[in-house]
């Protein structure tokens, strides 16, 4: 089970009793002998002030993951994006050291001891996580409900990272059994103490990451504790905790744009929630006036998510563009890239020699060169096959993820591939050469779908999508509209102009976003999750006795106001848009935009 930005699958939970410290006596150099430390938003400037974030995510974020998410930004940027390792359990990262080298690895050597802030460790010691040259900037997050294994656990980690994020918005069970994530939102005296222990001892600033309450009000006043106890930058999930799995819906951004204005400029925001694709991206900041944007379950299904496409005429071999002019980054070449970050970084070791990539316009010479090659390591002399046991198990994370890793990038390949859905399924952690053949399938796969493209000029996709169940409902509706506003003698305008509750009804389903956000299976793509009334409507989410008396009473009052409304209202006029600030002057949110990520 993959968890998305905020909460853990299978740790086991810290202890909800306040446990005595821990900590060593090879603790951090007092305030006096340290360098001064930056707060808000002087930090956040000393770290390049980036737009863009990859999230905390479970056994998701680990190094080779963020490696591959900052090899698609521009060289001459690189501190445009910032990244969070996957979320730390405190109190089992200072008691385990297993645990420790099995999820951080910045050294080459174990952390036994918490390293030095004012002294760092030689170049040739320098390994992965948060290495200078390699992975910053870099917030590294754990989850704690005891100030004391808090700071102790930060302490072996701070040298390393630029800043410590503390999570308070995992909403998973386990969570609830631990009292910790979002769990702790009823305890704001224990979250003052959590972050002001950082913030007063702890040589690195401290964050924080939330998720909203019941009300703006609430919510705001829940920002202010964190913010006053010392975070120097407030993470804000637009969800609630009960937002999770089927009913996960839409991240409501009005709340976020509330935050910014009542807290003011000088507080650094990053807004999380409905990002799916670089386009949501820049709607976000502008609508919510967050400082930047954290996307999690986008960048698990592309990696590119925070990248500008290449100019037109500039794709390459790893970009493609349809015949409509809307494309992706090819399955293939991300493929690779992963592969060849875990080559270099990971087991240090040369990625094998492969051909280029194909294109359609390549000289059918160049193709022959390709299979001669191959017809010569098939003919050559059997290769031995590897046993399979106990003793090729391995803790790296950076392995253990490629599997779960590769399931979310090639989704819609595996979907119509499933010899490529087998083979992968039967990789195993550590074994690189069958991620190799995957990623050989995946090559074949694509090239087959390139061709069939071109030679169709474009008509196997057009098929495709007129075969896609949620876009045929989307059709569907469209047609009712427009039968039926021809039968009131109304033109319908397709852009969205539609008269009645059809458009309103399209507007608040997921089909909008599926026809936006949908490319052909070899590009990668994101993930658009149906929206909690549809899968209620398909049967994959049934509501509790309580829940649905909630709603049935929700339903009742809507229609009161509805009721309300059409009296006072003029007859013709369509819903406005929802504005941010209710009956206040605010920005207007478009509802595209409200995806869920």
């Amino acid at each position: 089970m993959t968890i998305s930005n905020d909460g853990p699958a299978s740790m086991a939970a810290p202890s909800s009793e306040p446990q005595p410290s821990t900590t060593t006596s090879n603790s951090a150099p007092s305030a006096s002998s340290a360098p001064k430390k930056l707060h808000g938003r002087a930090f956040y400037e000393s770290i390049g002030s980036p737009k863009f974030v990859l999230a905390p995510m479970v056994d998701q974020s680990e190094f080779a993951w963020r490696m591959l998410t900052r090899s698609f930004m521009p060289p001459s940027s690189p501190k445009d994006l910032l990244a969070y390792t996957p979320m730390l359990h405190a109190r089992m990262f200072t008691e385990t050291p297993k645990f420790r080298d099995a999820h951080f690895q910045p050294l080459r050597t174990s952390l036994t001891s918490h390293p030095s802030p004012t002294s760092l460790a030689p170049p040739t010691d320098l390994y992965l996580d948060g290495n200078p040259s390699l992975d910053r900037p870099l917030f590294a997050q754990f989850c704690a409900n005891n100030p004391d294994e808090l700071l102790n656990a930060a302490k072996y980690i701070a040298p390393f990272v630029d800043a410590v994020d503390l999570n308070l918005g995992c909403p998973q069970g386990i969570a609830r059994k631990g009292k910790y994530g979002a769990f702790l939102q009823e305890y704001q005296d224990l979250i003052f103490s959590l972050i002001s222990k950082l913030h007063l001892e702890l040589s690195v600033p401290v964050t924080a990451k939330i998720r909203i309450l019941d009300t703006k009000e609430k919510t705001l006043e829940y920002a202010r504790n964190v913010l006053s106890a010392g975070a120097s930058i407030l993470t804000v999930h637009g969800r609630t905790r009960e937002m999770k799995g089927h009913k996960t819906g839409l991240a409501d951004w009005s709340v976020l744009r509330y935050l910014r204005e009542q807290l003011g400029r000088e507080v650094v925001i990053f807004a999380n929630g409905n990002i799916l694709r670089k386009e949501d991206i820049s709607r976000c900041l502008e609508v919510t006036g967050a400082d930047a944007v954290m996307s999690a379950e986008g960048n698990l299904y592309d990696p590119a998510i925070f990248a500008e496409p290449p100019a037109v005429g500039g794709e390459g071999r790893e970009y493609w563009r349809g015949r409509d002019g809307k494309g992706g980054w090819r399955m293939d070449a991300v493929f690779r890239r992963y592969m060849d970050i875990s080559y270099k970084y990971v087991l240090e070791t040369p990625a094998p020699v492969r051909n280029p990539l194909f294109l359609p316009s390549d000289p059918e010479i160049l193709e022959k060169e390709k299979a001669e090659v191959v017809e010569e390591e098939e003919e050559g002399p059997p290769k031995k096959k590897r046993k399979r046991g106990g003793n090729e198990k391995t803790s790296n994370p950076n392995l253990l993820s490629m599997q779960p890793h590769l399931f979310h990038l090639l989704r819609p390949l595996v979907s119509k591939h499933h010899n490529v859905r087998d083979a992968l399924a039967r990789c195993r952690a550590g074994d690189i050469q069958a991620f190799e053949n995957v990623l050989q399938l995946v090559e074949a796969a694509v090239k087959g779908g390139l061709k069939e493209y071109e030679e169709t000029e474009g008509r196997s996709w057009e098929e495709e999508c007129a075969r896609d169940e949620r876009l045929k409902a989307l059709k569907e509706k469209e047609d009712q509209a427009s039968v039926k506003a021809d039968v009131n003698g109304e033109g319908v305008n397709r852009k969205g102009d539609e008269k009645g509750g059809e458009k309103a009804e399209m507007d608040e389903s997921s089909i909008e976003t599926v026809r936006a956000c949908k490319r052909p299976w070899w590009i990668v793509q994101p993930y658009v999750r149906p929206l909690p009334k549809e899968a209620l409507a398909k049967g994959s989410l049934t509501l509790s006795k309580k829940e649905r008396a909630a709603l049935e009473a929700a339903a009742v009052t809507a229609t009161k106001e509805e009721t309300k409304d059409e009296k006072v209202r003029p007859r013709g006029h369509g819903q406005a848009l929802e504005k941010v600030n209710g009956e206040k002057e605010g920005v207007e949110v478009p509802k595209e935009a409200l995806v869920c990520c």
